[in-house]
């Protein structure tokens, strides 16, 4: 191991601890699961994954995730600590199948807009429901609605001892974001564990983290069936989606700053490891977070040595200070998590797609579902609004009539009126590639616009978009060239895929394969050539 990478390590663990205790305490779990599962997740990792920024350990999404699915747990709050050690299990076991089946393209499946709206309004939230901490008042609340309220109505109860030393800590925390190469969550920590024992901050209300259990016991599963089972890993896998969602997101964001080669599916694999040796711990979901990942560059990672020296520090700070952490103060908690999140409270990236006219309602529609319908159901419909978004586009795609730029070149008529359109051809281009929810459709419309004014004598449809084509798309383009064949205009296919063309061949649509092209001016100039006399 690498000095600099010692160093860097050590310098993340201070951040990961006050992390650590924090994402505990959202999720209503005690200190020490999220403390063993940074310290394995880190380790862990290291040995199976390759990104050298990488430090996978408790995040605040999946905190927030693990608490709004704990919150459908029946039991006290034992049965609640064993459900979460099986959820836990399940999904370091959905990352490793997930891995195998090499799946780690479907994360594309959840756009960016969509992300980053689930992103604000889960930042949001957990911001919210940290300010009963900083004010020193428990408020029971089942939504933001009533939490909000409550904390209005208990103004008069605030303790100020509490929201002072809060409002100092995220003071701090915020100054120091402009110098990332100082621990600030680290100083933050010292200073708060100093100032609740030389000024005896418990004794004005303030509530403190208390003793942390460090020993490690084997994990006490529930007793559940297979109907409980299968629930539970229904509301696993949406986290599992998310987890890696933000996860790989850094990954792949840190990796193409600093050139290095990272793999989806490598990556599934060694989350899947990770959460794996989590629920042996008896700890909660672990992930490449943001923060984390971050602060390890700026330390100077070189190497995955980075993470193994951050868990390792980690496991060090706790069993030389546990007493000491036990007097950290829960309002400073609250403000290292708030300060954690406030990059996601950054409006920009919603505003560009405002700006761009693309995917803004989906994002801002993800945002206020995690708001108005808490982070799990809200995670649920945002990934129902991304798949929507992809399905209503490829559904119902744009379809191009080109015309002739130049010599070669055909181009969109609408968009240069100076191209041509070829005597008595017309150019179709779907712009999506034909499948069986949009075949019929597409192909009714090319149709349509065919038949308006007078029809042309000839059709030339080009394929470009469709790489293969599936039963339902086959059956319909050749059913729509027998209707071009009873209309009398002739059809020809360009731009026509190997693919596409082995499968005409194995349908027995000899026609249509005679009539296929490499490209449109080849199809423009085969038609020619058949109408010469």
């Amino acid at each position: 191991m690498r000095v600099g990478d010692l160093i860097a390590g050590l310098s993340v663990s201070g951040l990961m601890l006050p992390e650590a205790v924090a994402y505990a305490g959202i999720a209503g779990l005690p200190p020490q699961r999220a403390i063993f599962a940074a310290i394995v997740g880190c380790v862990v990792y290291a040995m199976l994954g390759r990104s050298r920024f990488a430090i996978v350990s408790p995040t605040s999404s999946s905190a927030a995730i693990l608490a709004a699915t704990l919150a459908f747990a029946p039991g006290d709050g034992v049965a609640k600590a064993g459900m979460a050690t099986l959820i836990v299990g399940l999904a370091g076991l959905l990352f490793v199948l997930a891995g195998m089946a090499r799946l780690g393209t479907l994360t594309g499946f959840i756009s960016r807009p969509v992300l980053r709206g689930f992103a604000f309004g889960i930042a949001i939230t957990i911001i919210l429901h940290q300010l009963p901490t900083l004010v020193g008042v428990p408020v029971a609340s089942t939504d933001l609605f009533h939490l909000v309220r409550g904390l209005w109505l208990a103004v008069p109860i605030w303790q100020p001892a509490s929201l002072a030393i809060g409002f100092i800590a995220l003071a701090i925390l915020l100054a120091l974001r402009f110098k990332p190469s100082v621990p600030g969550a680290l100083i933050v920590l010292i200073c708060g564990i100093a100032a609740s024992i030389l000024l005896d901050l418990p004794r004005y209300g303030v509530a403190v983290v208390g003793k942390i259990d460090m020993a490690i016991t084997m994990p006490a599963l529930p007793a559940l069936g297979w109907d409980d089972v299968s629930r539970l890993a229904q509301f696993t896998v949406p986290l599992v989606l998310i987890l890696f969602a933000e996860s790989w997101g850094t990954i792949r964001s840190l990796a193409l700053r600093h050139g290095d080669l990272v793999s989806a599916n490598r990556e599934l694999g060694a989350l899947g490891g990770a959460n794996l040796a989590s629920a042996l711990v008896q700890g909660m979901p672990v992930g490449a977070g943001f923060s984390a990942g971050a602060a390890s560059e700026i330390a100077g990672s070189t190497s995955r040595w980075t993470a193994v020296a951050a868990g390792l520090g980690l496991a060090g700070l706790i069993v030389v200070g546990a007493p000491l952490i036990s007097q950290l103060p829960k309002p400073v908690l609250a403000a290292v998590v708030i300060a954690a999140l406030t990059h996601a409270l950054d409006p920009m990236p919603l505003i560009r797609l405002w700006r761009i006219g693309r995917d803004q309602y989906i994002a801002a529609a993800a945002a206020v579902a995690v708001l108005a319908f808490g982070v799990l159901n809200g995670m649920l419909i945002a990934i129902a609004l991304s798949l929507g978004a992809m399905m209503r586009r490829l559904a119902a795609p744009y379809i191009t009539q080109l015309g002739r730029l130049g010599m070669h070149d055909y181009v969109d008529l609408t968009r240069h009126p100076e191209a041509i359109a070829p005597m008595g051809v017309a150019i179709w281009r779907p712009a999506e590639p034909l499948f069986f929810a949009n075949a019929d459709s597409v192909l009714n419309a090319v149709a349509a616009r065919t038949r308006v004014g007078f029809p042309p004598q000839a059709v030339v449809l080009s394929l470009e978009e469709s790489f293969d084509l599936d039963s339902t798309a086959l059956d319909a383009l050749i059913e729509f060239n027998d209707a071009m064949r009873k209309a009398g205009i002739r059809l020809q296919l360009a731009r026509v895929h190997d693919h596409v063309r082995d499968l005409l061949e194995a349908a027995g649509a000899a026609d249509l394969l005679a009539h296929s092209s490499y490209s449109v001016d080849d199809a423009v100039s085969a038609l020619e050539t058949t109408r010469r006399p």
